[in-house]
């Protein structure tokens, strides 16, 4: 696997709602449900399935009985997966800090098309392909999105066939590079 799919698999699997505040949050909450839940404000069901996604990808172990503080106790640790992928989860909220539009991660897409992006992927088809499960419609909206928040630029690419050239506009060029070069020296 290169290096740019590495970053563009990583990317994909760090967005959502919850997962990069979860991985952030865990360690200070002690690894424990309730005090995670609290700290993060989630319902309980929708904590119970993030975690079991993220064990699921083996970014977490959930502790046995005998392994925990207290049997009764659901407790949970980053496995060595979950550690890279943390660290990859602060280098993107340092970005989005950089950025100033917010969360962009929250929405699945946002930082893989920006990512993908940075790698010169400029036509819509191309970005398709290299995110791979992304549909049509989901990626149109992101790029919709993107361009209303002035994080990307949008050029029309030949004017007897309308098609689009997209390329990172200068408020996000920067941090987004970084980021890509901080994602990068994870492999």
């Amino acid at each position: 696997m290169s290096k740019e799919q590495f970053v563009l698999q990583l990317t994909q699997q760090l967005s959502g709602r919850w997962t990069i505040p979860i991985l952030l949050s865990l360690e200070s909450s002690g690894g424990r449900f309730t005090p995670l839940q609290r700290q993060l404000d989630i319902a309980p069901a929708r904590l119970s399935d993030n975690l079991k996604q993220l064990s699921d990808a083996e970014l977490l172990h959930h502790l046995t009985p005998l392994e925990r503080r207290h049997p009764l106790l659901p407790e949970y640790k980053l496995t060595e997966k979950g550690k890279l992928y943390r660290e990859a989860a602060q280098a993107i909220r340092s970005s989005e800090a950089r950025i100033g539009h917010g969360t962009l991660s929250a929405k699945a897409w946002n930082m893989p098309v920006l990512v993908a992006l940075n790698y010169q992927h400029g036509r819509f088809q191309e970005i398709r392909r290299v995110l791979q499960p992304v549909t049509p419609r989901i990626l149109s909206a992101r790029l919709d999105e993107l361009y209303g928040e002035a994080l990307i630029v949008r050029e029309i690419a030949d004017p007897s066939r309308p098609s689009f050239v997209y390329e990172l506009s200068s408020l996000s060029a920067r941090p987004i590079e970084t980021l890509t070069a901080d994602l990068s020296s994870l492999v």
